[in-house]
């Protein structure tokens, strides 16, 4: 059984990284610019647009929008704290128990 922190560190973090890039780059933004406004490499972007990485959860309609949100706040640069809205989203996808049934553990 992985604890719901492990979860979060393998699994959620990278797949909401994923839904985040690739909301940016259906919305016309580079993959070179959007490793600059998420602050990671343009290898790790290519690689979750392709579907190589970050894929392992299926959102909820709930992290979805949140991640639609803050897509929309960055393009207009009004993301101040990316690492808090992650969080945010993450905490979303925590009460949708991702967490939970990816690690086999119970969350409460």
């Amino acid at each position: 059984m992985k604890s719901p922190c492990e979860v979060i560190v393998w699994n959620v973090l990278p797949s909401i990284r994923a839904a985040i890039a690739e909301e940016l780059v259906f919305r016309g933004i580079s993959q070179k610019d959007v490793s600059k406004m998420l602050g990671i490499t343009p290898p790790a972007v290519s690689q979750y647009v392709s579907k190589k990485r970050g894929y392992s959860i299926e959102f909820g309609d709930d992290v979805k929008a949140a991640i639609s949100r803050l897509a929309d706040d960055m393009i207009q640069n009004n993301a101040d704290d990316l690492a808090e809205r992650i969080c945010e989203i993450c905490k979303i996808a925590r009460g949708d128990e991702i967490v939970c049934e990816m690690g086999k553990s119970k969350c409460d």
